[in-house]
């Protein structure tokens, strides 16, 4: 009956530290991809370049305002002077060129949207074979992105190690 016992607590040991050490071997770690997307050169490159023409575009479209509130304020001072039929005439080619101007200011936001997703695809392509690697290389289980953790060791974060190899793999891509 003792020996029953003892097989009984060796058997339950045994598993206890066997399912123990199994969990214990799994390696957890978290990736921050807005950090990766901002301060690899990569994101930098693009970051900097989408900039660089929205603020161009910005410029011109400024310049178009300016333009459009001068002939609405022209247009409001002769609508005393100008006879009914022209002065309605004057006021929806305005109309009509501020709508132009809306649409045309639209139209560029999203080509904007679509450029900066375009490039964010890409370099999330590009990314995906060299978390792959870097998972296989260091044995790791599974991957959290940091903005599911509350808490996490830094010594988890693998942010760095993966902007290192993205630098390394690709500098820079070409916005259409």
């Amino acid at each position: 009956m003792k020996l029953k016992y003892i097989v009984k607590i060796i058997v339950i040991t045994y598993l206890f530290f066997g399912i123990t050490n199994s969990f214990a071997e799994n390696k957890v770690v978290y990736i921050n991809m807005n950090k990766i997307l901002s301060e690899s050169k990569v994101g930098a490159f693009v970051e900097k370049e989408l900039t660089k023409l929205h603020e161009t575009k910005l410029g011109s479209f400024k310049k178009t305002e300016e333009d459009l509130k001068k002939k609405e304020i022209d247009l409001i001072s002769k609508r005393n002077i100008l006879a009914r039929n022209e002065f309605d005439t004057k006021v929806k080619l305005l109309n009509e060129e501020a709508q132009k101007y809306q649409a045309e200011r639209r139209k560029w936001f999203d080509e904007i949207a679509v450029k900066r997703n375009t490039a964010r695809a890409e370099v999330l392509k590009s990314l995906d074979p060299i978390i792959t690697n870097y998972f296989e290389k260091n044995e790791i289980s599974l991957m959290l992105y940091k903005r599911n953790i509350a808490i996490g060791s830094s010594e988890l974060d693998i942010t760095d190690a993966i902007i290192d190899e993205l630098n390394k793999k690709l500098p820079s891509i070409k916005l259409n």
